[in-house]
């Protein structure tokens, strides 16, 4: 059994800042944000007008170039990117803004073909793809119609057949489902999804529809240029169930189980690794996601094998509780997944929910 890959990193943020004007004028759009997105989220960026998001939004897609900090896509940095490198940058990624930008002398299929084109998919298939492609849309009927003679509804989905229709490993959408209808935008966030589960595209939706908030991964708010919380639906339902199992969580309500989920982070471990070591400071609270670990004691000057812990068992808590080092080594007997919490967000829960603050003093009482 081998150990499961580490997620790949789509999109990497670091210490971003952003300027709008000059001198007296100048404004601070956004404010030393840090962000990172892996391969095959959906990401809902949410937050008040004017909260910075579509400008972290136009960055990320090389619509504008990085004044301070770091923006990395795939592992490609795009600061100090010129012009040139920009606009090449762009036609790896799909974009679908409020504004359509489709051209009005082109018909519904024509407008999709030109993203076709890009590609090296053979020029007979051109017009079978675009069609297809609004099919799925439900624009089956509208491909030779011209944007004059569409909604704004149906431009739009134009707009997001074209933005989808090559399969980009990564979509920015801002909006993509105001103009839309119920069951259009179920559609479309139908569609996105299904790139995320099947092609690892990564996309990032700047929105205000509450309706497609069931289709994220991840929900990130803005408030004046500050990503202030990050959450992570998904993986904190799956950290959720995986506290329930642990005896230390079993008192604690699921308001108070997704609080400390939220605050947890996935580690992966290869066979024979050392997760924690006799002698070290404690700086983290482990639970067992998968896998199973030695617990081993030195005394005399020998080494002593004390417990194996599995899925659902926790281990670290002794250290930081008493302040001390590492009083045990535990290494992994197989690949091994923990959740682990910080010493400060872990003493911050002992404090905070009185259930995990009893059964934190018992297993004090029994392990120390």
């Amino acid at each position: 059994m081998s150990l499961p890959p580490p997620r790949e990193v789509a999109i990497q943020v670091t210490g971003l800042n952003h300027f709008f004007g000059k001198g007296d004028a100048q404004k601070q759009a956004l404010h030393a944000n840090d962000l990172t997105v892996h391969r095959g989220e959906i990401v809902i960026m949410t937050g008040p007008s004017g909260s910075g998001k579509t400008t972290l939004l136009t960055l990320i897609g090389a619509l504008r170039s990085v004044q301070s900090g770091s923006i990395k896509l795939a592992g490609t940095e795009l600061a100090g990117l010129n012009p040139v490198q920009q606009v090449e940058m762009r036609r790896n990624l799909g974009f679908i803004f409020q504004a359509h930008n489709l051209l009005d002398g082109l018909t519904a299929r024509q407008n999709v073909r030109m993203a076709i084109e890009l590609t090296a998919t053979p020029r007979a298939d051109y017009d079978r793809v675009a069609d297809a492609m609004l099919a799925s849309v439900g624009l089956a009927d509208r491909a030779s119609y011209k944007p004059r003679n569409l909604s704004g509804g149906q431009r739009q989905r134009v707009a997001i057949a074209r933005a989808l229709v090559n399969k980009p490993r990564l979509i920015l959408a801002d909006e993509p489902t105001a103009a839309l209808d119920k069951d259009s935008g179920a559609n479309v966030v139908h569609l996105l999804r299904e790139l995320a589960n099947h092609h690892g595209t990564t996309v990032m939706i700047v929105t205000h529809d509450s309706r497609i908030i069931s289709v994220a991964d991840r929900i990130v708010n803005m408030i004046d240029g500050h990503i202030v919380s990050d959450v992570r639906i998904k993986e904190t339902m799956v950290i959720c169930a995986i506290l329930k199992k642990c005896p230390v969580f079993k008192e604690m309500s699921p308001s108070d189980l997704t609080d400390i989920a939220q605050k947890m982070t996935e580690e992966h471990f290869a066979p024979g690794e050392t997760i924690i070591r006799t002698g070290d400071i404690g700086d983290k609270f482990y639970v067992i996601a998968r896998g199973s670990t030695d617990i081993t004691v030195e005394s005399a000057g020998a080494t002593r094998a004390v417990a194996k812990l599995g899925e659902g068992d926790f281990f670290g808590e002794v250290a930081l509780l008493r302040d001390q080092p590492r009083n045990a080594t535990v290494t992994t007997r197989e690949p091994v997944v923990v959740y682990s919490l910080s010493k400060e967000n872990f003493l911050a829960a002992v404090k905070t929910h009185k259930s995990f603050e009893d059964q934190m003093s018992t297993m004090l009482f029994t392990r120390a």
